[in-house]
């Protein structure tokens, strides 16, 4: 398989508006103007941030099939692909999804959540039911999934199975989870050999504090971008499949592992070689 150069992505760290899309959607654009002023050619949002995370009932009035026809506006008019979470209808409810657009406004993909994160995720959404799909976007094959999806190998591992060269995370990670933004993003990284983007929210919703601490993490887990607890920033890294290959030829973890393994029923059937089982039982009898 051939690939072009890479993409360059941009991760947004930003406080939005809760509830207020038209406010949200101002600051996308204002983003996407600047990412793309920098070379970027993709920008990711965190988790919900076009209509709110932790607004409670004012979700429902805001969530509609027509946010999806704003996003596409933004990225042509601005001429730079964009993932945006944001909440979307779904069949029975609301799910919590991130949307993928190239820059000519075309939707590439929608992901909805398939993990749902305590009392609050399952009081307001609807879970989505699988992961991927895997799409590709300048030659780089991405993957999505949407904050706590994250914490769960295998589900980086499903995607980087699958050939992923870089898993895109919009999230909302609040307070006291700051070890997830600085420790389980590098591993998830490191144990697939692909790239980790992890793009989180600063300040807060109700009670929720938000952690921000949003990176760029390349497949051998080195940070290429980073931003604090509290600052707005906007991170720029170049994802390049090559890199990927070569982190998976070094580490082959991928290649190595043996997903047919299964848990032995007993100690007997765990591999013991029948001289090792004739022992133990002689020493039991002769007690």
């Amino acid at each position: 398989m051939s690939y072009s150069n890479g993409l360059t992505v941009a991760v947004l760290q930003a406080e939005g508006v809760g509830a207020d899309v038209e406010a949200n959607f101002r600051l996308i654009r204002e983003a996407a103007r600047d990412a793309a002023a920098q070379g970027a050619q993709l920008l990711m949002t965190p988790e919900m941030y076009l209509t709110g995370y932790n607004v409670g009932a004012r979700l429902a009035d805001v969530v509609r099939d027509e946010l999806v026809d704003g996003i596409r506006d933004i990225a042509r008019s601005e001429g730079i692909a964009l993932l945006v979470g944001t909440g979307l209808p779904a069949a029975a409810g609301i799910s919590n999804s991130a949307v993928l657009v190239s820059e000519d406004g075309d939707v590439v993909a929608r992901y909805d959540k398939t993990h749902l994160f305590g009392d609050l995720d399952v009081s307001l959404f609807e879970p989505g039911d699988a992961l991927g799909p895997i799409v590709e976007l300048h030659g780089v094959r991405i993957g999505l999934l949407i904050c706590y999806d994250v914490e769960f190998p295998e589900t980086v591992r499903a995607l980087a199975s699958a050939g992923a060269d870089v898993v895109l995370v919009p999230t909302a990670q609040m307070a006291p989870y700051q070890f997830i933004a600085e420790h389980v993003i590098r591993t998830r990284a490191w144990e697939n050999q692909v790239y980790v983007a992890y793009a989180n929210r600063i300040g807060s919703e109700k009670e929720l504090d938000y952690v921000g601490l949003s990176s760029i993490v390349d497949p051998s887990g080195r940070v290429l971008a980073a931003a604090g607890p509290e600052e707005r920033a906007l991170l720029l890294a170049r994802i390049d499949p090559a890199e990927v290959r070569s982190a998976q030829a070094r580490n082959p973890y991928l290649r190595d592992r043996r997903p047919g393994l299964v848990v032995a029923p007993d100690p007997q059937g765990a591999g013991r070689t029948p001289g090792i089982r004739t022992r133990i039982t002689t020493e039991r009898d002769s007690s």
